[in-house]
This record gives structure tokens, C-alpha cells and sequence, in this order.
């Protein structure tokens, strides 16, 4: 059963103590940030509504220790959605600043988010949060929202970047992209895949450009209609059913 406390005002989770106290000791923010990483793995994987004790127990914490960090589930709900759009933030910036071109930048930026995973758990959390009437999550939104768009204009502007693509395609793509696939697709062999057909995507944003060689797996009908099921460990992932066929060659 999963443990519920109520009373938390659910602004738990800065890096700072109350009335602008010391920062948090070094052990004490790892543990927040397995919390955060592990929360955000969790609610993509089963919903916002998950167990509490799967958070805990897959960031290698007591629950004790979650609930010391996050008072309540709103809590630990509004503080992943602060930590994914100011990482998504972060990111856009760094692309900006160190990519040769701006559409080098949004191939760069659509690919890390792939990685932090951040379009796939903010589906899963706007339904429970109060955006609009929490002045730190607008600003987070706000903040990551401008920098996405200085680089969707500056492609635009420097014709890499089709003219009738808005930036809420992009935010779109990723979210379809970045849900796992549903079946028998281990966590690696998902994210491959979802890079790879990132790849393509960008391909078709691109205006005139050559297309660049495709990484991850190519995978035929075949090889998807062979993974195993749930709970079925005598099919080999392809990868391994690949190379058993050409050692017996």
C-alpha cells in the first residue's frame, strides 16, 4: 500500500534551506537528484499515480528519506516538472551557444531531450499541477519556451529550418518520440530507436539539406513480430538472434 502524507504546501525542493538558509549538503543533493531522476523514470513508465515506495526504492533511498526531500506526492510532482523544464532550458541554451548553426542546435536540443526524458513525463504531470497559478512553474515554462524558440527562429532565419514547421511541432514530436514504445522493448534498444527516427524527423525539418546517415538499429517486420513477449526469455533480442544466425554461418 502506498503511503500518502498530506500538509506539505508542496514548494519542498530547492537546493536551499528555509528563509534563504545554507545549501543543502552535497550527499543530501544527490539524493534529491536520484529522487527527481528516478521519479521522472517511474511516472513515464507507470503514471503519475505510481507507488511512491517504486521512486524510492529506484533511487536506492528509504522512503523515509523521499519524504524528508518531498513532504507529499504534489510535491514530488511539481519539483520533477521544475527540474525537467529548467534542464530543458539548460540544454537549449548550451545548444545555442555551442552549435555551429542554429539547426545544428535543434537537432542537438531535440536529442538531449529525448535523453532527460522530459517530453514524455510532462504529458504525464500537467494534468495534476496548478501551472497556471504557480508563479515558479510559469517562469520555468516561460524561460525554457524562449530559448526553444530563439533556436526554431534562427533556423528559420537562416533557411535550415522549413519555413511551415512552429515550435509546437516540435514540442509535439518529441512527445510522440519520447513515450515508450509499448511490448517487449528493453529501455536501451527503445531509446536507440527513438533517436533513429529522431534522425529521420529531422530530415524532414530540414529546407534542401542533404540527409544525414542514420544510427540505431534498421529493424525489419520480422525482427519486430520475433521480440518476446513480456515474461518469454526464449527469443534472443534481435541483436543477439543476429549474431547466433551468423555464427553458424
Amino acid at each position: 500500500m502506498t503511503l500518502e502524507r498530506g500538509g506539505g504546501n508542496g514548494a519542498d525542493g530547492d537546493d536551499r534551506g528555509s528563509a534563504g538558509g545554507p545549501r543543502m549538503r552535497a550527499d543530501a543533493r544527490r539524493n534529491r537528484d536520484r529522487l527527481l531522476a528516478a521519479a521522472r523514470d517511474v511516472f513515464v513508465e507507470d503514471g503519475a499515480g505510481a507507488p511512491l515506495e517504486d521512486v524510492a526504492r529506484r533511487a536506492g533511498v528509504g522512503i523515509a528519506t523521499l519524504y524528508r526531500r518531498f513532504p507529499d506526492r504534489p510535491a514530488l510532482l511539481r519539483q520533477v516538472a521544475l527540474d525537467v523544464m529548467r534542464r530543458s532550458a539548460d540544454e537549449a541554451a548550451a545548444a545555442l551557444a555551442e552549435e555551429p548553426d542554429a539547426f545544428a542546435a535543434l537537432a542537438r536540443y531535440m536529442h538531449r531531450a529525448l535523453d532527460l526524458r522530459i517530453a514524455a513525463v510532462m504529458p504525464e504531470l500537467v494534468g495534476r499541477l496548478q501551472i497556471a497559478q504557480d508563479p515558479e512553474l510559469l517562469a520555468a515554462r516561460a524561460r525554457s519556451v524562449e530559448r526553444i524558440d530563439q533556436i526554431i527562429e534562427g533556423a528559420r532565419a537562416d533557411g535550415s529550418l522549413r519555413l511551415d514547421v512552429a515550435n509546437g511541432d516540435v514540442g509535439l514530436l518529441l512527445v510522440r518520440l519520447a513515450r515508450p514504445l509499448p511490448g517487449p522493448f528493453p529501455r536501451e534498444l527503445d531509446n536507440e530507436l527513438a533517436h533513429r527516427h529522431l534522425d529521420l524527423l529531422l530530415d524532414g525539418l530540414r529546407s534542401g539539406a542533404i540527409p544525414a546517415a542514420l544510427e540505431g538499429p534498421a529493424m525489419t517486420f520480422d525482427e519486430l513480430a520475433s521480440m518476446p513477449t513480456p515474461g518469454d526469455e526464449t527469443q534472443p533480442p534481435p541483436a543477439e538472434a543476429k549474431e547466433a544466425k551468423g555464427e553458424h554461418q
